[in-house]
């Protein structure tokens, strides 16, 4: 297919569109300057596909102004690239277009500048970059959002290799970052591009499934808003509904997370009501639970108790007249600006030319406090602990005197005491959850009223305290607390710690303490002396194996030949050993090469033991198990995805199938089906029929067996039934 040329004028045109839009008082003079600039800059510049290079900085622009960011992000955006790839410099773009926008794309530029040696370094430096990049100034992480968003929209121009690993770090990165700073329609749609990628099979199941539901399920969204809108006008209340169904990965984690197919789940569907003031949120929910049965457990106030990044709204779940479940969301325009675009609303609010509103920079310190939690961590730590406090679900608690403290899902009253000030959990004896005492390991629910005892003699923290925290400011703090005060305590416990790994990997210490090698250890360990790394092994600051793997490749990489050859035999056996340990077997599969990874058997085709299986890895995402005469891997056999897998030798678990028949139609069928599979004491989950009016009938069977020939005795019974043509499993 040939490619529409690039015509800038007829570009500009429709990139002026867009900015208008969504804010109507841009200097578009300025837009059209920094426009020209980039269009010059990237002359001869060519992406993948084979377009101008300057089509993606408009691209990304594009998407900065439908976040609604203000006129110098949308240039900073046009000219996100020209310090990397163009020889423009930074002074260039402050005389021509301000300090301002030069300091962004200055940001901007030097979050993918650097190049790390080990994946862990990578992601750790990378967080830490755009931590340090948003306390700075928070345009520069959305603009990096809104390019990577282009990026994934053209990212079948890119090999399969990239498409992987982009999608990857788009799925572990830059949609969780998007999802804190609550840029929601941005986070799901990285997902969704993500995950077409990540798991091309599992995305075209769900894909295939809602195209055939869509029409129904777009009847049921009109229907719905009319009901809604119609029953609040009746009451008074002035307020708009929008239906929408679920964004692709949130099914798709649902799927994962409940071990559904497709067609199991129901709650596709959610709709917005939206008002003008905060009471009518209130009148608005009253009158949903009486027009629809409220599911116990579902409802949550996120407006008298706001997410961390500001995100309220009152959800619920109801069931409707059909019986079909769906949420409802209820907020205010304002509430529903923020939860739309984010920290990016703030723009759209902005009060006086500079755009400062009261209140912004308490808006933005959680960034930096989370930076100053991490400062003494390593990268394993640094990323753990990031991907909790940013990244989880949260609860929300109470001190005694009614504050309300968020905390990650799981977190026990030590994360609380170390919330309030270090002094209180480093002091901290005991706890009352509700007025009543609770263990220090103690699962924090949302509402919870907790007080913390204090001793002033108190020891300090335990150990075993790292093991029980869940939120990095709490584990960093008894890092700190350890770090401090028991060094000579840390250096014996981690230097026990080292050596019984370095042992373990078979590593001698007279490698580590040689002196023409010490040198280069203590450099890439950028410490003084080897003192200083057990010390952080022994308060937590590192992981042994960590630290060893580091000076192992240290040594390989600065021994001479002679000495690396030997060192590098002794590897190989350690690697020898690992492999020959047993493998151990996941829900009863093994698969090669790989030890405990995710197993998901596809609900395509629901392979059983004694059927001939193949994995499909879904890289981060685990290992999809297909049946060999599945149609998805009949047509995509030769891909580079697909994973030998075995089932074990013994099997316990029993393992999901379905049959599918067709008979002719008469009455008495799903009695004789019913008969037949309560004789064999079949363990039935469900049993549909339905008549095609063509004279015959067909019913699905989805059971669960023990293995393959089990499935086949049913099947056998079931041929013997009166009026049966075809009995089959699905997938083939």
């Amino acid at each position: 297919m040939e490619m529409e040329a690039f015509v800038p004028e007829q570009a500009f045109e429709d990139f002026k569109k867009t900015v208008l839009e969504n804010n109507p008082h841009a200097n578009m003079e300025r837009v059209r300057q920094a426009f020209d600039f980039a269009v010059a800059a990237h002359e001869g510049q060519k992406r993948k596909d084979g377009s101008p290079y300057v089509t993606h900085t408009i691209a990304a622009a594009a998407i900065a102004a439908e976040m609604g960011l203000d006129d110098e992000s949308i240039i900073a955006a046009l000219l996100h690239d020209v310090l990397e790839d163009t020889d423009t410099t930074y002074e260039t773009v402050a005389a021509q277009f301000g300090e301002d926008v030069a300091s962004i794309v200055d940001g901007v530029t030097k979050l993918t500048r650097v190049q790390y040696s080990t994946l862990e370094e990578r992601q750790m430096e990378n967080l830490r970059k755009m931590l340090m990049a948003m306390a700075k100034d928070i345009r520069v992480i959305l603009i990096k959002l809104a390019d990577r968003l282009h990026n994934m929209r053209t990212m079948q121009y890119q090999t399969p290799e990239k498409q992987l690993s982009k999608s990857r770090e788009t799925m572990e990165i830059y949609a969780p970052i998007a999802h804190r700073l609550g840029v929601e329609k941005v986070k799901d749609e990285l997902e969704d591009l993500a995950l077409l990628y990540l798991d091309p099979v599992g995305y075209r199941e769900i894909t295939n499934t809602l195209e055939k539901r869509r029409l129904i399920m777009e009847q049921f969204l009109q229907e719905m808003e009319k009901t809604i809108e119609e029953r609040m006008a009746k009451e008074g209340i002035k307020c708009k509904v929008y239906g929408r169904l679920k964004h692709l990965y949130s099914i798709y984690r649902k799927m994962y997370a409940q071990h559904l197919g497709v067609e199991e789940i129901f709650d596709l569907c959610a709709f917005r009501v939206i008002v003008d003031g905060l009471a009518d949120c209130y009148n608005v929910l009253g009158i949903i639970h009486e027009m629809f049965r409220p599911v116990p457990g579902r409802f949550k106030d996120y407006i008298s108790t706001p997410k961390p990044n500001n995100y309220q709204s009152l959800h619920t779940t109801v069931i409707g007249t059909e019986g079909i479940p769906f949420e409802v969301q209820i907020r205010t325009w304002e509430m529903h600006m923020t939860a739309e675009y984010g920290v990016a609303a703030h723009w759209k609010y902005k009060s006086g030319p500079s755009g400062h509103k009261e209140g912004d920079e308490e808006k933005f310190a959680w960034i930096r406090r989370l930076l100053e939690s991490q400062q003494d961590s390593d990268a394993q730590g640094f990323y753990h602990d990031l991907k909790v406090d940013m990244f989880d679900d949260e609860v929300f608690v109470f001190t005694p005197n009614g504050d309300v403290k968020s905390l990650p899902a799981g977190a026990t009253p030590i994360d609380f005491a170390y919330s309030i000030h270090s002094a209180v959990g480093n002091r901290m004896v005991g706890a009352k959850v509700n007025g009543r005492i609770v263990p220090i390991s103690y699962p924090l629910q949302n509402g919870d009223i907790v007080s913390i005892t204090t001793s002033n003699s108190s020891a300090g923290p335990s150990r075993d305290w790292l093991n029980i925290a869940k939120s990095g400011e709490a584990r960093s703090k008894i890092k700190q607390w350890f770090k401090r005060e028991k060094r000579e305590e840390n250096i014996q416990q981690g230097r026990e710690m080292f050596e019984a790994e370095a042992k373990r990997i078979g590593l001698a210490m007279a490698d580590i303490t040689d002196p023409e090698m010490l040198p280069h250890i203590l450099k890439r360990m950028a410490v003084q002396d080897m003192d200083d790394v057990y010390a952080s092994i022994g308060y937590g600051g590192m992981t042994a194996s960590h630290a060893v793997g580091r000076i192992r490749d240290e040594i390989l990489r600065n021994r001479a030949p002679a000495k690396k050859t030997e060192l590098e035999k002794m590897q190989e056996r350690a690697d020898r050993r690992q492999q020959q340990k047993p493998q151990k077997a996941v829900q009863g599969v093994l698969v090669e090469g790989l030890d405990n990874c995710l197993i998901k058997f596809s609900r395509c085709c629901t392979p059983v033991p004694g059927d001939p299986i193949i994995g499909f890895i879904t890289r981060g995402l685990g290992v999809s198990i297909h049946r060999r005469d599945c149609v998805n891997y009949k047509r995509d056999a030769d891909g580079g995805r697909w994973i030998k897998v075995t089932w074990a030798d013994e099997t316990s678990d029993y393992y999901t199938a379905e049959v599918h028949i067709t008979s002719d139609e008469r009455s008495g069928l799903v009695m004789d089906v019913a008969t037949i599979l309560n004789g064999l004491n079949a363990r039935v989950r469900s049993l549909n029929a339905r008549d095609t009016g063509k004279g015959t009938t067909v019913a699905a069977i989805t059971l669960d067996v023990k293995n393959a020939e089990e499935l086949q005795t049913i099947i056998n019974k079931l041929q013997t039934i009166r009026g049966i043509r075809e009995i089959n499993r699905g997938g083939i």
